[in-house]
């Protein structure tokens, strides 16, 4: 597929943030990117028209009752066997923050055994209240995640969170079996480090929320949805970075690769 010839949709709902930064992003790559409100999706039904889908930062109506679940719930009851198909078809999906809320909601992330009728993880309360700071993460995958299949092995990169629920958190009874399915699976794609590359091994602030693992993404087995805390849309141009004054301004910043990949993973898949 040409580079011109994608598609992204990127849903927005009352409450979702970062929409912009990330239209910007995808457009900037040279693909046709949409920021369409959920209603008109819904009303039109015309998931299978893109390539991509994206669901967003920001705090989806309000994050009542739990972070992205009102959101994952009506997605759910409107489109959502439109979304199974999407997914089923190997098209690339991401939820960045209030998306990667919605997609475990949905039952998407982690799904072991396909979708799943309720959430097998959940992004809880933060250890230390809401964050809105910069954070490293370190790409952890081996290949499966092919939408990340361009990044370096063990890339790191420097992005901020925005979230007061992030805290990546499997059921206590399950921890160890599902985190080494994640591992098994090549399904843990990012993980929270410190400044040199090592692991956050739980620390505040390297690890912003507490995360189980330092968790910052995962994505299904199939490798086709993903869905991280960070927001590598907010360090997608240089001078978004923070210590470009120091180190000289460069056109492009850390979170281009993150969407650069998706891009060619896109191109040569379909």
């Amino acid at each position: 597929m040409k580079r011109q010839d994608i598609r992204v949709l990127l849903m927005r709902a009352p409450g979702t943030n970062c929409d912009l930064e990330t239209v910007r992003s995808f457009r900037d790559l040279g693909v046709q990117a949409d920021l369409v409100h959920t209603q008109r999706v819904f009303r039109e039904r015309n998931l299978l028209d893109y390539n991509i889908l994206v669901f967003p930062g920001g705090f989806s109506y309000g994050d009542y009752v739990r972070s992205g679940a009102i959101w994952a719930k009506e997605c759910e009851y409107r489109i959502g066997r439109e979304l199974e198909e999407f997914v089923d078809e190997g098209r690339p999906v991401l939820g960045i923050c209030n998306g990667f809320q919605q997609l475990v909601e949905l039952g998407f992330l982690p799904g072991f055994e396909g979708k799943s009728r309720y959430p097998q993880a959940a992004l809880a309360n933060s250890t230390h209240g809401y964050q809105n700071r910069w954070i490293r993460m370190r790409y952890m995958g081996k290949g499966n995640c092919g939408m990340m299949g361009y990044l370096e092995p063990g890339q790191v990169i420097a992005c901020p969170v925005a979230h007061g629920e992030g805290r990546f958190v499997l059921p206590k009874e399950k921890e160890q079996e599902w985190l080494e399915k994640l591992y098994d699976n090549d399904q843990l794609v990012w993980r929270y480090v410190k400044a040199d590359g090592s692991f956050a091994e739980g620390n505040w602030p390297e690890n912003p929320n507490g995360a189980f693992h330092d968790i910052a993404g995962i994505c299904n087995p199939e490798g086709t949805v993903l869905g991280l805390m960070p927001h590598p849309e907010r360090s997608y141009d240089g001078w978004l970075m923070p210590e470009w004054t120091r180190t000289g301004l460069k056109r492009y910043g850390d979170g281009r690769p993150f969407y650069e990949s998706i891009v060619r993973y896109t191109e040569r898949r379909f």
